[in-house]
């Protein structure tokens, strides 16, 4: 990390400068900040004569290596970050050095060919994210993933998900991912994660490795800076230190020493107290959400049996229903659709899933508390989803001829995917819902269509419990009461995926055209 920063003071306070620091300061301070971490020349290699045709091959055995196993699959959220890591940084970090020298052209149009296709710069950050949502969710330690362990932190605790092979994340990875966090700010999750990039890159230091874009100077550099915005000037002074043993002339590095020792002897931001995690949604029942999102101990079981709801569809078939939970009322049916329709949903929607948004006033949006992709389809689309509406309304009872039901959406979350607490329910009367003219959503089916090896659960935060996903099952409830009003009860998550791929379909019914297949009660508060 190189670059001349120029210093600045502000009142008495002395502040040092940063490497691409992403605060305030940045703005008042008239400072530049250094180029992108550099490329590292091959001098370290080992073995003599490590020509211009190594780093290709390299690159390409180890690829090979990590999709050889049949069970190491991008179901393991790490090998998902390593696979698009390697697609959108490695791999062009390779064609494009100076070793890929021969056969130059042939690497270069393979390259574009696909390029197109290949994760971008936002995929890579998102996945980086998605990291850090598993750590917090489900308190996983930074160090145990970094090895392939999903446990939460701390003795006694069982792992959540058992790779058939375990997957180790690298320095450069490590990096990348408390880069993301360090350059939004987020210095809870940038210190974690740049602490074990630190590790790492002591422990392989002097071997160079040609995928790598940063190096143990980056990860120091940014390391110290971070303890330095979390009130640690001393350990941030420790490691400026370090920096300056491996590159010495690093000037900008030896001002910054000398700011923190200032600091130091002005006794400014001494007392170094615990990092508070941030929590950037506007989330207020986080703690909650995240307990619920545990593997449960046990599983509420009120009741199961077979229903035919008095129609005639169901009387060959009844639904499998198995009664969840009273208030709010919830029910999962069982088997309520084969293999074969729920991979044709899937093939319908593939082609046109776009980044799921949510209702904000009267306009939807793109948002951090919900990750995936959807897409809706009409019941025209195949006899499969005709079908399917058929059995949804003969199992609710409920109309969905139009304008009585949206169509059916189909979402799928990958690494990390997640939905934080909210009411399907519109809770303003200037929600976008409202546009249809059919009232509110009075119920709602979400259909599992596929399995995940874990996470993924559907948390009701106020009603204090939670239903794992299974697969080819029916998960209903009612959003609103029987007098129109919206049921609080029903604030509900999608808890990130851990492992696996989590697909869901939403039949989203409203209240108009239900009037008397769900009538009002004589309790006007009912």
């Amino acid at each position: 990390v190189g670059g001349a920063l120029g210093s600045c003071t502000r009142g008495r306070r002395v502040i040092p400068t940063w490497p691409s620091a992403p605060t305030a300061f940045s703005a008042a301070c008239s400072s530049a900040a250094p180029p992108a971490p550099a490329r590292r020349s091959p001098s370290g290699c080992n073995q003599p004569g490590a020509s211009l045709k190594v780093s290709p091959c390299r690159f390409y055995e180890k690829v090979q290596a990590l999709h050889q196993d049949p069970k190491a699959s991008v179901d393991n959220p790490l090998l998902a970050f390593s696979l698009i890591k390697r697609l959108h940084s490695d791999w062009p970090n390779i064609i494009y050095s100076n070793e890929a020298t021969e056969n130059i052209q042939a690497l270069h149009a393979g390259f574009k060919e696909v390029e197109q296709e290949l994760p971008g710069a936002e995929d890579l950050d998102g996945a980086a994210r998605a990291l850090m949502r598993l750590q917090d969710v489900y308190a996983l330690s930074v160090k145990g993933m970094a090895n392939g362990v999903f446990q939460r932190a701390g003795a006694g605790w069982p792992p959540l998900y058992n790779p058939g092979r375990r997957i180790s994340l690298s320095a450069d990875d490590c990096f990348h991912v408390g880069k993301v966090a360090y350059d939004t700010g987020d210095y809870y999750h940038s210190i974690a994660w740049l602490e074990e990039a630190v590790g790492l890159f002591r422990l392989s230091y002097g071997s160079w490795n040609p995928e790598d874009r940063s190096s143990l100077e980056d990860a120091l550099d940014h390391l110290a800076f971070s303890y330095f915005m979390a009130g640690n000037i001393s350990h941030a002074l420790s490691l400026s230190r370090e920096f300056l043993h491996y590159d010495p002339s690093n000037q900008r590095v030896a001002r910054n020493v000398a700011k923190y020792k200032k600091l130091l002897e002005m006794g400014t931001m001494a007392n170094v107290g615990p990092l508070q995690r941030p929590n950037g949604t506007r989330l207020q029942s986080r703690d909650a959400y995240e307990e619920l999102c545990q593997p449960p101990e046990h599983l509420p079981h009120l009741g199961c049996s077979y229903e035919t709801n008095g129609n005639p569809y169901l009387l060959l078939q009844p639904a499998k229903k198995e009664m969840v939970w009273i208030q709010p009322y919830v029910a999962l049916y069982h088997d309520f659709i084969s293999d074969a329709e729920a991979e044709t949903i899937k093939g319908l929607a593939g082609p046109w899933l776009q980044r799921s948004v949510v209702a904000s006033g009267e306009k939807q949006q793109k948002a951090e508390y919900r990750i995936s992709k959807s897409a809706w389809l009409k019941d025209t689309a195949d006899p499969v989803v005709r079908a399917l509406e058929q059995r949804i309304a003969a199992v609710t009872g409920l109309d969905l001829r139009p304008p009585y039901a949206e169509y059916l959406q189909v979402v799928n979350y990958g690494l990390g995917g997640h939905y934080e607490p909210h009411f399907d329910h519109a809770t303003s009367r200037k929600s976008p819902l409202y546009r249809m003219k059919s009232g509110n959503r009075i119920a709602t089916v979400m259909i599992y269509l596929s399995a995940v090896e874990a996470g993924g659960s559907t948390a009701f935060i106020y009603a204090n419990f939670s239903v794992p996903v299974v697969k080819n099952a029916a998960l209903f409830w009612w959003n609103l009461r029987r007098n129109g009003d919206g049921d609080g009860d029903t604030l509900h998550a999608g808890c990130p995926v851990l492992a696996g791929d989590k697909w869901v379909a939403n039949k989203w019914i409203h209240e108009h055209g239900q009037e008397f297949r769900r009538p009002c009660s004589a309790d006007p508060q009912d």
